[in-house]
């Protein structure tokens, strides 16, 4: 028999680790990306969150931002630490009220290092002080921080936010936002949402805005600047603000022609995809150089060059369209983005049989045979992609073509539930094309892979009789050009992210 003598040391070792709660004993740190293939970098693993509070200051003289981010989440595993998708300069970090350790990583990681590990399950509360020139900060070789003459903007897809606050940054992680900024008097702050209140002291003036509703953070937006602002109501009773540049010179006729039916659109639009999902509406017009337009959620982006050769309403369809179709239900991954894009666009053919300029079966029977076989256009697979060709141009019409497809395959009847019934199923959640495919089987009965293999995933232009099985090609081979396509085609910059 042996006799085995523990030294003190070593008891006094044992004793800290049966203190050591299992979950902090298992910590691990949280995935520096959420799990995209095409971007796997963006979002972050081990928690959710639940909501933004923003607290901003911008000078819009100089371009520089100071803010206190209040992030509120819950864990998804044991972490031992965690980050954040952001670029600019961060003086302290809190976890839960404890001063968090921090460093930064990668293009776009803040590193964060809570002072003791956080158990699977807990609520946790971050709060992130920063400060810093959005417009001088960069990752992988290009800005979403957009300067203008009297300010800047945050405004792009699929990354905006992290040039203005700290964030998870993937659609998966949808949260509810306030956002106040103060800005000197004379400047107006634009956001999503509802003008909860402004307040105005020693030459300052506060913008409080609230999201109350789910949204991803590159739905968020903020833009500064000086802006002529218009407010209504839609005949549905939803609150409109629109803003202006006052600097939009020859465009600002055609811009405010254009947004100003948002309400018109919107309440047209409910009658093909259910009442409108949010409590505000609206749209922004900053006096950007840039080409491109986007969804930002209840308040989209439109940049002035979008209204440069007159009014564009389809393009405020098209923006409109993805209330529903993007922000009310928005995907799983960023290569489901047919689920966005397809929709939205066949949201335009729609707006075009309303105004009697060419129904959406010639619209695609003009699609379909503008683009030859060979053309690069049918080597795009719409149903996922690939991240260089996320918004090519074949997502959009190619896109809209799938769309019609899906119509003459199920008859409309069960084509315009699905158009209703999709965004109700997944509203402000998350949803991929494999998912809707098995959503319009349930409503129409009928097994829809090839055809979904076909028009999304094949490389390839659908032969004739394919086509015209699936209502998409006349018998006739050079259909003509519809009165609505140039407008159509004149919205095609919106994919120019």
């Amino acid at each position: 028999m042996h006799r085995r003598i523990i030294a003190p040391g070593a008891l006094a070792a044992a004793s800290v680790l049966l203190a050591i709660p299992a979950s902090a004993a298992s910590a691990s740190p949280g995935a520096p990306g959420i799990g995209d293939p095409y971007y796997p970098a963006y979002g972050n693993g081990g928690y959710d969150v639940s909501h933004y509070d923003l607290r901003l200051k911008y000078q819009p003289a100089t371009d520089e931002l100071e803010g206190t981010a209040t992030i509120l989440a819950k864990t998804t595993q044991d972490l031992s630490r965690f980050d954040l998708d952001f670029l600019l300069d961060v003086s302290e970090v809190r976890v839960n009220g404890a001063v968090a350790a921090f460093t930064t990583s990668g293009e776009h990681e803040l590193e964060i290092t809570p002072k003791t590990p956080l158990a699977k399950g807990a609520t946790v509360t971050v709060v992130v002080r920063y400060s810093g020139i959005p417009s001088s900060k960069q990752a992988y070789g290009f800005t979403s921080w957009h300067r203008t003459a009297d300010g800047g903007v945050g405004a792009n897809e699929p990354e905006a936010a992290w040039w203005w606050f700290p964030s998870n940054d993937h659609p998966l992680d949808k949260a509810t936002y306030d956002v106040s900024v103060l800005v000197p008097d004379g400047s107006q702050a634009i956001s999503n949402g509802t003008l909860q209140s402004t307040s105005s002291r020693l030459g300052w003036t506060r913008y409080n805005w609230r999201s109350n509703k789910p949204q991803a953070t590159y739905l968020a937006t903020l833009a500064v600047g000086r802006f002529d602002l218009s407010t209504g109501t839609t005949e549905s009773g939803i609150p409109v603000v629109n803003a202006y540049s006052k600097d939009l010179g020859d465009n600002a006729g055609a811009a405010r022609a254009s947004i100003e039916r948002t309400g018109e659109i919107a309440d047209w639009l409910s009658g093909y995809f259910g009442p409108y999902p949010f409590d505000a509406l609206g749209g922004y017009v900053p006096n950007t150089n840039t080409g491109y337009a986007l969804e930002t959620q209840t308040r989209p982006f439109y940049s002035p060059r979008q209204f440069a050769n007159g009014s564009n309403v389809s393009v405020v369809v098209h923006e409109l369209a993805h209330q529903w179709y993007g922000d009310h239900v928005s995907v799983a991954g960023w290569k489901d983005i047919w689920l966005n894009e397809g929709f939205a666009r066949y949201a335009q053919w729609l707006w075009s049989e309303h105004e009697g300029e060419g129904t959406a079966r010639e619209l695609a029977d003009y699609v379909y045979a503008s683009h030859p076989a060979d053309d690069a256009f049918w080597t795009v697979r719409p149903g996922d992609p690939g991240a260089a060709n996320q918004f090519d141009i074949a997502v959009y019409d190619r896109g809209a073509l799938a769309v019609q497809a899906l119509r003459g395959e199920i008859g409309d009847d069960a084509f315009f539930a699905v158009l209703k019934g999709w965004p109700k199923k997944h509203a402000y959640g998350n949803a991929s094309v494999a998912d809707l495919q098995k959503y319009a089987e349930q409503i129409s009965g009928k097994e829809l892979g090839p055809l979904f293999d076909t028009w999304l995933f094949q490389p390839a232009k659908p032969t004739a009789p394919v086509a015209r099985t699936a209502s998409v090609a006349k018998v006739s081979a050079a259909p003509g050009q519809p009165k609505s396509w140039k407008k159509i085609a004149a919205t095609n910059d919106v994919h120019e992210h």
